[in-house]
């Protein structure tokens, strides 16, 4: 069984390999990561979504229930908090070329961007008339522009520079959730409704679907790995897959557990791929090449990890069921 140790308010968790193969040197290795655990010291819950990387070493979170951008420093373990407007509901936050962080507000049906370290204020509206979007999450192109999902059914694109907002209906209506880049700058997103991946035409915002193997999977979140191919979180098969837009092949694997539900997927720098399964409570980073799972479990229940981010070396999880915050430093 994985240890607890407390050290100067932190919580350290240790990670237990999941594989019948022999572990390969670098997760042998990795195995004695550590998760390590702050709450967020807040005057009110802040239902904490989504995390990036922030330039000054700090991370971000949306904070979807009190409408902040939060600030978290790992050094201090203080938290800080930007308002964003009358009915704030942020979901997904990025960091972008120019070190500010982007947000997609579904409260205010809007794109809203925080400079950092000014803290200054800006969003963009979507265009007038337009629905209510439940704006999800976002990614730059290689070009700089931003596009972002909408879970009623939109896709939509903002030129940063020039303010040039723009949306369109989203092939087969509701469901649009993950978004991510690949290093050649290609955007794709997954629909959770819909249950497929799509990759966008940068020039026309048209996007061409490409169907997974297991039908009604769920696809939550997608992530880019370095050669350019496409992971993949199942919500409703459990299933971490991955395509590869070179062959237009298809790969899939059930997270171990008796139920296990996929939310967040994130590739690191080393192509490691971290999943965060809500019926198992844990965090797994899987191993393409030796296809092994090494499962980090949360310590406490219900942890809820909607999303992954990180920078080298680390792997930030935003606690949504219970206000914590952690890391997992490789």
């Amino acid at each position: 069984m994985p240890s607890i140790t407390r050290r100067h308010g932190l919580q350290l968790l240790s990670a237990s390999l999941l594989s019948t193969q022999l572990p390969s040197p670098a997760l042998a290795a990795a195995s004695a990561a550590a998760l390590q655990s702050w709450p967020l010291h807040t005057p009110e819950p802040t239902g904490i979504h989504d995390v990036a990387p922030a330039p000054d070493g700090g991370v971000w979170f949306t904070a979807q229930r009190s409408g902040h951008l939060g600030w978290f420093d790992p050094k201090s373990g203080r938290t800080e908090l930007v308002a964003l407007g009358n009915n704030a509901a942020p979901h997904g936050v990025v960091q972008g070329p120019d070190k500010a962080a982007w947000i997609t507000d579904g409260g205010q049906g809007a794109i809203v961007r925080v400079g950092w370290p000014d803290r200054e204020v800006r969003r963009f509206p979507l265009p007038a008339g337009t629905p209510f979007a439940n704006l999800n999450t976002c990614a730059f192109d290689g070009d700089g522009v931003l596009w972002f999902t909408g879970q009623s059914g939109v896709i939509g694109r903002l030129d940063v520079k020039r303010g040039d907002i723009r949306v369109k209906d989203a092939p087969r209506g509701r469901g649009p959730y993950g978004i991510c880049v690949t290093p050649a700058g290609d955007i794709w997103w997954c629909s959770l409704a819909g249950s497929f991946i799509a990759r966008i035409d940068r020039q026309n915002g048209e996007s061409t679907i490409f169907e997974p193997p297991t039908k009604d999977q769920g696809a939550r979140r997608v992530w880019s790995d370095s050669r350019g191919r496409i992971w993949v979180s199942e919500w409703n098969s459990g299933q971490l897959s991955v395509h590869d837009p070179k062959d237009k092949g298809w790969r899939q694997w059930k997270l171990p557990g008796d139920a296990p539900r996929t939310y967040a997927v994130y590739v690191d720098e080393r192509d490691q791929v971290w999943v965060s399964d809500f019926g198992g409570n844990a965090v797994l980073r899987f191993d393409p090449a030796h296809e092994q799972f090494e499962r980090f479990p949360m310590p406490r229940e219900a942890a809820n990890v909607r999303q992954i981010l990180g920078r080298p070396g680390e792997v930030w999880l935003p606690e949504s069921g219970t206000e914590h915050i952690s890391v997992i430093r490789t």
